[in-house]
């Protein structure tokens, strides 16, 4: 199993916007109803996703970003890590070295993190 390490870091409010616009699209594709706003997460090195991930794909809602959604697991919830495509080929708003951690609950207050706090997520392998 891999563990991601990382530091909580201040987010841009883009994936809240987006997620409450797509809720019913990211609940039937993840199978749980996301809590709007991602827990973003500074590593020490580049993470790249795995081949093996879901998708929203930009068509689906008639959009001009897809998203990758991988099955992780973080303070022992299931949750997804959420990267646009732009930010995996590293040109979009963050680098690769920052993670988002999407979960039912608001990861921030539910666990009182703050900026600067460890985190550690496993990524689930096997079947998206």
């Amino acid at each position: 199993m891999e563990v991601l390490r990382g530091r909580v870091v201040a987010g841009i409010g883009n994936f809240s916007r987006w997620m409450t616009v797509l809720d019913e699209l990211y609940t039937r594709k993840t199978g749980m109803k996301l809590f709007p706003g991602t827990l973003n997460l500074q590593l020490e090195r580049p993470y790249r996703l795995p081949a093996r991930r879901l998708r929203i794909e930009k068509e689906e809602y008639g959009g001009t970003v897809s998203v990758n959604l991988v099955a992780c697991r973080v303070f022992g919830r299931e949750a997804f890590l959420v990267r646009t495509d732009q930010n995996e080929a590293g040109v979009g708003h963050h680098p690769r070295t920052v993670i988002e951690i999407a979960c039912p609950v608001k990861l921030r207050d539910e666990y009182l993190l703050a900026d600067g706090d460890l985190v550690e997520v496993e990524i689930v392998t096997g079947e998206p």
